[in-house]
């Protein structure tokens, strides 16, 4: 059977190419909201953290009709570090709509889901997204798309693709650049015409594929997938198998049943084949189990997801300061969460560490570890984070390390110091070219992920804030030898205390603070960075000694540098391998993993003449 009435297409393209955008147009006129009903932009971003970034972290489904098609529309994540996200959703479609940024052109994530698009035989139409941008340059990357296409070895019928010009902040698409869009209709009639409909026999047994997992309170785990064969209907008996281990079976019921209307599920008694649904009732389902019929269980392959590049160790924090701002603080807690978000975390490891207050968590980059943590902070969790450590490997006898492909586009002017900074961070030149009329150059590098720490804002630095980087992971190189990060050391607090303007003040001439005044801190408590290569202990709460002279303004006349309050990512890549981030639902503070300072100065020499007796 054909289902004539259903198409099933994903959004896939790199991060910040108006995918969400997109998607908000396509709801508005595919009939999902009322004439009168007040509309939020970036609806798909539900989450408060995609909302304040910008981007989308876990891949969304909605659906919207047309004529009397229903297209089931995903949203995935463009940002390298969440492309588990897209590996998995991209089996519940047919086809795919490949959106690329007018300006500019294939970026590194444009490859990496196109390419995992192309290998499932998935159809394409390729939209140029912001056509409206004045640097746009249509003919240019029209030619990129093309090459890139040809690049990943996409067959005939895939190298026959429609192109479409979009403007997704104003909901137009065309079929032709020159042409004035008024509305979305080319892209939904591209999209009936080229996306092909699901096929199945309905009234074969059952077979399944989850390719997500919500969680709810009430019903617990969510299995969300398309069903391939057979019908699914409430409370049916049914059978949980894997591809990767057929050996074990485990029986279920399915309690309820719901399809994705717009942006509301709604319950129904039974669903068939093409069908996108959520189900409860299997308490222990998981992202690659397939469900199927009690008699005839036959899984169904689940693409393998990439394996983790870093790791961090989340542990519980003992600071002086720890309980005071979080709700949820011990070991088994914080151990509770952690497994909790493996359900439907896929490309996420959690193991446990050397003491039982410490848990090995490798992802797939900094931002999605960094997501994680602030996840939890906003949940109520206090714990301390580790710097990050890339996972080698052992290939051929030779140890090996993660590289990344990163792109960079640099205003003319700033060309000479990146290249000379990512040299020193053993990065190779892979290609530099001119981008639109020549004042911007893109250049390619492929550099070992650990080099690439610290480097981002030191990036935007050099750049006066007008260059962008993308970076995504390349493989495995043989590793390429130790490499100093950072060049400058820790301001680290002597006392505990208040901090106070005259101990700031003085404190201040030695380097850059992160704490301002009246700010609670501890003995080996980071309050600052100085340019030496060596840490330096101060007292940033000393008070003033009482004189003869007495004036109520004495202390104004103290000027202080405005503190640097870091973000989370730039804790995680500001940190050196002895010293840690703690993390509280209001606080973000540095510390070292020694606090008491005699201790940590033993530590240090202990370290000095290993490395001397080397």
């Amino acid at each position: 059977m054909i289902r004539s009435d259903l198409r099933n297409i994903a959004i896939i393209a790199h991060v910040d190419h108006g995918k969400t955008t997109l998607v908000d147009g396509l709801l508005k006129q595919g009939g999902i909201y009322r004439d009168n009903q007040e509309t939020v932009n970036r609806v798909m971003d539900s989450g408060a953290l995609e909302r304040e970034r910008g981007i989308t972290i876990l891949a969304k489904n909605t659906s919207v009709h047309y004529k009397d098609v229903k297209i089931n529309i995903i949203d995935t994540p463009g940002h390298a570090d969440f492309g588990g996200e897209v590996e998995r959703v991209l089996k519940m479609v047919n086809g795919v709509i490949l959106l690329v940024d007018a300006a500019e052109g294939p970026m590194p994530q444009t490859r990496f889901v196109l390419q995992r698009a192309l290998a499932l035989n998935h159809r394409v139409i390729v939209c140029i997204n912001k056509i409206d941008k004045p640097d746009a340059r249509l003919g240019e990357v029209e030619d990129e798309v093309l090459e890139l296409l040809l690049d990943l070895d996409a067959n005939d019928e895939q190298l026959d693709f429609p192109f479409l010009y979009c403007s997704g902040r104003d909901g137009t698409a065309t079929r032709s650049p020159d042409e004035e869009g008024v509305d979305l209709t080319p892209l939904f009639e591209t999209i009936v015409d080229y996306v092909p409909a699901p096929e199945g026999e309905p009234d074969e047994p059952l077979q399944l594929l989850v390719s997500s997992i919500d969680y709810n309170d009430y019903v617990g785990r969510i299995g969300i997938g398309r069903i391939e064969r057979g019908t699914l209907k409430v409370n049916q008996e049914a059978a949980i198998c894997n591809f990767f281990t057929p050996e074990s079976k485990k029986r279920t019921k399915i309690v309820t049943v719901m399809q994705i209307e717009g942006l509301v599920r709604t319950p129904v008694e039974s669903a068939t084949v093409g069908d996108i649904v959520c189900f409860s009732g299997a308490a222990d389902i998981s992202i690659g189990d397939t469900v199927t019929a009690l008699d005839t269980p036959e899984p169904l392959e689940f693409v393998k997801v990439s394996e983790p590049t870093l790791e961090m160790t989340f542990s519980v924090n003992d600071s002086p300061l720890a309980g005071k701002e979080g709700k949820f603080v011990t070991s088994r807690q914080l151990r509770d969460r952690l497994y909790r978000e493996l359900l439907k975390d896929v490309s996420l490891r959690v193991s446990d560490g050397d003491t039982t207050d410490e848990f090995k968590v490798a992802g797939r980059g900094e931002m999605h570890l960094s997501i994680l943590i602030e996840t939890m902070r906003r949940e109520g969790y206090e714990l301390t984070c580790s710097n990050p450590r890339v996972l080698f490997k052992e290939i051929d006898g030779e140890k090996c390390e993660p590289m990344e492909r990163v792109t960079l586009d640099v205003p003319n002017d700033y060309v000479g110091a990146v290249v000379e900074k990512l040299g020193q961070r053993k990065g190779d030149l892979i290609e530099m070219t001119p981008l639109g009329s020549g004042n911007r150059m893109r250049i390619e590098y492929i550099i070992p992920t650990r080099c690439l720490f610290g480097y981002r804002s030191e990036f935007l630095t050099a750049t006066h804030g007008e260059g962008t980087l993308n970076s995504i992971f390349d493989g495995y190189q043989p590793y390429r030898g130790e490499i100093v990060m950072r060049f400058t050391g820790s301001l680290v607090a002597s006392e505990a205390g208040e901090t106070t303007r005259y101990g700031l003040f003085n404190t201040q001439e030695r380097g850059r603070m992160f704490v301002g005044p009246q700010t609670p801190v501890y003995e080996g408590m980071i309050v600052g960075e100085n340019p030496k290569n060596d840490d330096i202990a101060v007292n940033p709460c000393k008070e003033k000694h009482l004189t003869a002279i007495r004036s109520s303004g004495a202390d104004e006349k103290l000027l202080l540098t405005p503190p640097v309050i870091m973000t989370l990512e730039e804790a995680i890549e500001f940190i050196n391998e002895d010293e840690l981030i703690e993390v509280t639902p209001k606080s973000i503070r540095l510390r070292k993993v020694i606090l008491n300072t005699e201790l940590r100065m033993k530590e240090m020499m202990r370290k000095r003449r290993a490395m001397q007796q080397q």
